[in-house]
């Protein structure tokens, strides 16, 4: 009872804290620092939920049948409640965020949720549609990315100089960068499928794998489980790799503006899945590729960093990028088990594409001051008396 009535006390404490801020404002609206400060801190809660429901998703979905009140979804969608919270606050009060913060937060939050009911739409129609590469899961990548870059924006143009300031801004860059690989966590989880099938001891339960085999016309059989968990070309896995993880990391070295601040974004990914692989172990769920390799190309753009021609630095470091994420993914083959590896002159197609994405990434945040040092320079003219 007494529990009951403190939680209370704290419940009505916090509204009468809130209620004052509650007005209509538009966004770039001068924020309190509080104010500020648990905004942020309400956001890095939203996006642990979603991650850890997420983490749990994606192997549960190689166990079981898909049931859409699953502990995972429901974990996920406390994530998504806190987030739709704070996209209402920051739509409505225009507090902790600019115009372009507050648009890329509302359409990322918009998609999410307009995904959801065309995800349960297209399971009821196609059936199991595992692969996490299917347009309707994209969708739901897509708004989370635009919602973390949101609020990434918002936290690069209002946090105060400082160590928190990088730190937090890190922190969200490690939940953008899990966001844009989780799709390639599919052929992670596929190989060890097919390893624990080829040894007689299937991870999926028998309903999943007749529910599958119905589903391709086909018996359960071993095309079947390669079917079920490789349904997308080998080489989707490696230039996804070279290309889109890369230029994360481009991002986050540039906007966090510490020297190896890349290789800490992929450290930082790398130290979680590795820490969530045993307790997903431990509780009979399916195992997973780790990718290590993925340190590789984010220590080849950090370096890259120090280049100081932007366009000559896209070049070499799209480059170094592309050969070592390719020859780290060998090496780690030899060693571990990883998805299917492919010919070297197949990353030319991710180098080049790299190439793209880094040259157009320099000018983008040239054109709109998203360099670390560019926000060091407004913060210390606005110091100056």
């Amino acid at each position: 009872m007494k529990s009951v009535l403190s939680l209370r006390r704290r419940a009505t404490l916090v509204i009468q804290w809130a209620l004052p801020y509650w007005s209509r404002g538009k966004a770039g609206r001068e924020t309190p620092e509080a104010l500020f400060r648990v905004l942020y801190l309400g956001w890095l809660v939203a996006f642990s939920f979603k991650v850890l429901g997420a983490s749990w998703d994606v192997s549960w979905h190689f166990k079981w049948l898909r049931d859409d009140l699953a502990p995972p979804h429901l974990l996920n969608s406390v994530g998504t409640a806190i987030a739709l919270a704070l996209t209402v606050a920051h739509l409505y009060t225009g507090y902790g965020v600019d115009r372009t913060a507050q648009r890329l937060i509302g359409w990322g939050t918009g998609i999410f949720l307009v995904a959801v009911p065309l995800d349960l739409i297209n399971h009821r129609v196609n059936g199991l549609d595992i692969t996490s590469w299917s347009p309707s899961h994209m969708m739901l990548y897509f708004g989370t990315f635009l919602m973390i870059a949101g609020v990434i924006r918002g936290w690069f143009m209002g946090a105060p100089a400082g160590r928190t300031r990088t730190m937090v801004l890190g922190g969200l860059f490690v939940f953008l960068f899990e966001n844009v690989w989780f799709p390639a966590q599919h052929q992670e989880y596929g190989v060890f499928g097919i390893a624990a099938w080829d040894r007689g001891q299937p991870e999926a339960e028998p309903i999943l794998l007749q529910f599958a085999a119905d589903q391709m016309g086909r018996a359960v059989d071993r095309e079947m489980v390669v079917n079920f968990a490789l349904p997308v070309p080998d080489q989707v896995y490696p230039l996804y790799a070279a290309a889109v993880a890369v230029i994360v990391l481009v991002f986050a070295r540039a906007m966090i503006g510490r020297t190896f601040a890349a290789t800490a974004v992929a450290a930082s990914y790398i130290a979680y899945r590795t820490l969530i692989w045993p307790l997903l172990a431990l509780a009979d769920f399916p195992h997973s590729a780790v990718p290590i390799f993925l340190i590789a190309g984010a220590l080849a753009v950090d370096l890259a960093f120090l280049i100081r021609i932007p366009a000559l630095r896209a070049l070499v470091g799209s480059l170094a990028a592309t050969v070592l994420v390719d020859q780290a993914l060998r090496v780690q083959s030899m060693a571990f088990l990883t998805p299917p590896l492919v010919p070297p002159l197949t990353m030319l197609i991710g180098g080049a594409l790299l190439t793209a994405l880094w040259l157009g990434g320099e000018w983008a945040l040239t054109r709109h001051r998203l360099r670390a040092q560019d926000m060091e320079a407004v913060v210390s003219a606005t110091a100056t008396p």
